[in-house]
């Protein structure tokens, strides 16, 4: 079984001359404010309040990065979670949220270190336009030395019916839940083969 044996915070940034050297293999997690990207982070680390998620959503402006130790076996393998703010229902003035915007976009398409993107989308409002747009725009710049994976947040809070609503549009889904722990193993296997898998196991 993998697990996830260690994981500290180590900065925030807020500006691009900010943020940490790629000295490590990256993470990515990108999704619409209030997707639970926050409560994710803290479901696959095992750490509560490792990532804090603010009051108000979109407010959270800044770039959080978080060093990890994936243990399989008798070997660790080290790598870095980067929680990136959450776009849309941001309540600030239009010029501050180009700004936001701005950096936003330069770091996800400069930033060689990002060897996944995981994008966050609301498993009850998975066809929103704004994820569309996302989605998109990731697989136009994504490199090759890049992947993209889709991961389906509250799950728990759907009923039945529209689990299998969402298996026929997405038949391969992974559907997490923070709270109750569902699909998180599934999460941390799937995060480590994109990053290690194959050629690095040798």
């Amino acid at each position: 079984m993998i697990t996830i044996k260690e994981a500290n915070f180590v900065k925030s940034a807020e500006k691009m001359d900010q943020v940490l050297d790629e000295d490590s293999i990256e993470v990515a997690f990108i999704g619409r404010s209030n997707v639970g990207k926050s409560s994710i982070i803290n479901a696959l680390t095992n750490r509560k309040g490792l990532a804090k998620s603010s009051s108000t959503p979109g407010k959270t402006r800044l770039i959080n990065f978080f060093d990890i130790v994936f243990k399989k076996g008798d070997e660790d393998y080290g790598a870095r979670l980067v929680d990136l703010p959450g776009f849309g229902y941001a309540r600030v003035s239009k010029s501050m949220k180009h700004e936001w915007q701005k950096t936003l976009t330069k770091f996800i398409k400069e930033r060689e270190s990002i060897k996944l993107f995981v994008h966050l989308v609301d498993s009850r409002h998975p066809e929103l336009e704004i994820d569309k747009e996302v989605s998109a725009y990731l697989h136009e710049i994504c490199s090759v030395e890049q992947k993209i994976v889709v991961i389906f947040t509250k799950a728990d809070k759907l009923k039945q019916k529209d689990v299998s609503a969402l298996k026929k549009i997405y038949p391969n889904c992974l559907m997490v839940s923070s709270s109750k722990g569902k699909g998180i193993q599934k999460a941390i296997d799937l995060i480590f083969d994109a990053l290690f898998g194959e050629t690095n196991l040798d």
